[in-house]
């Protein structure tokens, strides 16, 4: 199932990682977080920063970005399982700007994500799973998330 969260008062601002991952942070942490298109505020030093088309961050790296205060204005978050590659077509990255098919439900950019974050504009946050028991810990969390293909 996959979401959609335009207002919730469990969120400091839109696409704050931090909250947002709560309710399932536990059963990622065995991922590679791959993001891109990301157009960011830092409310806080990050041990890396922004301005490059992606990023492959392990687990550890990730888990600082997570919980710093951060707020991803557009961006797309995938989690990948660690023993899977993550295979790129440079001229075809994830992205979310102009790209209607982040609306599509079901529809992840990258194959073997297990979730898929969308930022956009710090206006919703979008987040797709393909793991119905993340989605439900997700949705229990966020009852206030709406299902992304009743929200058009």
């Amino acid at each position: 199932m996959n979401w959609i969260i335009k207002n919730t008062k469990k969120l400091e601002f839109h696409t704050n990682l931090t909250e947002l991952l709560r309710p399932i942070f536990e059963d990622l942490k065995t991922c590679t977080w791959f993001l891109s298109d990301l157009d960011s505020i830092a409310h806080e030093e990050i041990p890396f920063e922004f301005g490059e088309d992606y990023y492959i961050l392990e687990q550890e790296d990730f888990e600082k970005l997570a919980k710093a205060r951060v707020q991803i204005i557009w961006g797309v978050i995938s989690a990948i399982p660690k023993n899977e590659t993550i295979e790129l077509d440079q001229n075809n990255l994830p992205y979310v700007e102009g790209n209607d098919d982040v609306w599509k439900d079901g529809n992840l950019q990258l194959s073997n994500s297990l979730i898929e974050i969308v930022a956009f504009d710090s206006s919703y946050t979008i987040i797709k799973f393909k793991n119905s028991n993340l989605s439900e810990k997700f949705k229990k969390y966020f009852d206030e998330a709406i299902e992304l293909e009743k929200y058009k």
